[in-house]
């Protein structure tokens, strides 16, 4: 039996870790055609290309308290990651399954955090739980360093279209049938209560990333604060972010991966987000 374990749901973007013990909980996306499942085994790229042409509705289901329990497994302590729950049930989930696992077995603890964002702003949360177990600190102290962490991490957005943001009832659809005409890309975060909220609106992909620096440094990013971006089939302007931010912090700590499935359906083609550290 594992001593600790993290778990995520697919929002995270990840699948595994190499130091620690891992699992994640898959999302879906599911239309009258197709049903998307966001584990190791989903074609991305094809999944973003199938969508982009599909003219019906979509939508996402998360995982149930079974599913949560699957991943649990076998371990003493856990610490659970869930997209926001103003996005998704995962986080209702998750606390459902807790209750159960610790019912199951008086002796192990579950802590359960909705992380009022999604994508690489929890893969900030994972890595500071990760940091914490190599340190040794114990079950208790490790919850209350993610939740002070928590506070000091944000989320930016810049998305070339909103089609399934608008067919999920996220945001607008007026709002998303500007997105992409004439070449507008929306620039928004993740507010404090989790929910999706756009910033600004602008006229190319150059002005978007130098907009999303400048919001950035509004929410305290400092050259020792840690960057991570994920991108929706658009690697070069994530590199081109990370360019922008090296100019002014040549040492800052920056990642660039690819979006899985979850994000992917939000983000769609071309869409960057950015999950960064306020010091």
């Amino acid at each position: 039996m594992d001593l600790y374990k993290i778990v995520a749901d697919s929002s995270a973007d990840v699948l595994s870790l190499s130091d620690t013990p891992f699992a994640s909980a898959p999302l879906t996306i599911i239309t009258a055609e197709t049903q998307y499942v966001d584990d190791s085994n989903l074609d991305v790229e094809a999944m973003v290309l199938g969508l982009a042409n599909y003219k019906g509705r979509s939508q996402t289901s998360c995982p149930n308290p079974s599913d949560w329990l699957k991943a649990f497994g076998d371990a003493q302590h856990i610490f659970c990651i869930a997209i926001t729950a103003t996005l998704s049930g995962s986080y209702n989930a998750a606390v459902v399954a807790k209750e159960m696992y610790e019912e199951l077995y008086p002796d192990r603890k579950v802590f359960v955090i909705n992380s009022l964002s999604t994508g690489p702003e929890l893969k900030l949360l994972i890595e500071k739980i990760e940091r914490c177990i190599k340190e040794g600190m114990n079950f208790d102290a490790i919850c209350d360093a993610v939740t002070a962490y928590s506070s000091h991490t944000h989320l930016l957005f810049m998305l070339e279209s909103m089609k399934n943001l608008a067919n999920n009832g996220r945001i607008n659809p007026l709002l998303a049938k500007a997105t992409g005409l004439l070449g507008i890309r929306v620039v928004g975060r993740a507010s404090d209560v989790g929910d999706l909220q756009p910033i600004e609106k602008c006229r190319g992909q150059s002005k978007a990333l130098q907009c999303m620096v400048t919001q950035m440094k509004a929410q305290g990013l400092k050259a020792k604060s840690k960057v991570r971006i994920s991108h929706c089939l658009n690697e070069e302007a994530a590199n081109k972010l990370k360019e922008l931010l090296l100019h002014d912090y040549p040492d800052m700590d920056i990642a660039i991966y690819p979006c899985r499935g979850l994000c992917s359906f939000y983000a769609e083609q071309g869409g960057l987000l950015v999950g960064f550290e306020s010091c």
